[in-house]
């Protein structure tokens, strides 16, 4: 299965075939449509204006649950949509809270417990006995000279076979990450931050962008 949303995750429209249908589960060829993986949150999509229900992720294989009544054959030619508003902001949060977890983890060297990307807002939880907030500032300062220097995000492979995925800010530093991301750091925008108490020695970090 080819993953168009790695090669052009701008792409919000495809046409694919079914090479499996298992009563309502359903594999393509070819997908635009991202499945929740390293907690950023699946894609609203549609194969031929048919909602996608849900989505499952074994080995390298997407498979797309719709309906009971969506009529859809091995070998038919379908066309699948994504809602680019969703894509979009999660495209931009999810790279906001790299950042910052990146930054934290520099800052601060905790370790990460927890992560969700949703389409308003993102979340990162530690394992931290203080409050987190009394770094928001060196944190905000830093994260926004990389937002205004308009650094270029490169992606790609760092195991084909495995399908392993990096992203990449040259002098900056570069990641493991799977998910889908905006071509620039400029592109992401300001965000703002908040702390929550979560107990147990836990601290977390909301993220929410200012310009949605």
């Amino acid at each position: 299965m080819r993953k168009v949303f790695w090669d052009d995750p701008y792409q919000t429209k495809l046409d694919t075939k079914v090479t499996s249908v298992n009563h309502n589960r359903i594999l393509l060829d070819e997908t635009i449509a991202f499945s929740f993986s390293g907690g950023q949150e699946s894609d609203k999509a549609y194969i031929n204006g048919i909602p996608v229900l849900n989505s499952e992720i074994e080995g390298n294989l997407i498979y797309y649950m719709l309906p009971d009544d969506h009529g859809l054959s091995l070998g038919d030619k379908v066309c699948m949509e994504i809602d680019w508003h969703r894509r979009y902001k999660l495209m931009r949060l999810h790279f906001a809270a790299e950042l910052i977890l990146e930054l934290v983890t520099r800052k601060l060297n905790i370790e990460k417990i927890g992560a969700h990307i949703a389409e308003t807002k993102a979340r990162i939880d530690f394992f931290y006995d203080h409050n987190i907030s009394s770094s928001f500032e060196i944190l905000l300062n830093e994260y926004n000279q990389i937002i205004a220097n308009d650094k270029t995000i490169k992606t790609g492979f760092s195991d084909i076979e495995k399908q392993r995925r990096y992203w990449e800010i040259e002098g900056f530093s570069k990641v493991p990450c799977g998910g889908t991301h905006v071509k620039s750091t400029a592109e992401v925008g300001y965000v703002a931050l908040k702390r929550v108490n979560i107990g147990g020695g836990k601290e977390r970090i909301e993220i929410k962008l200012i310009n949605s």
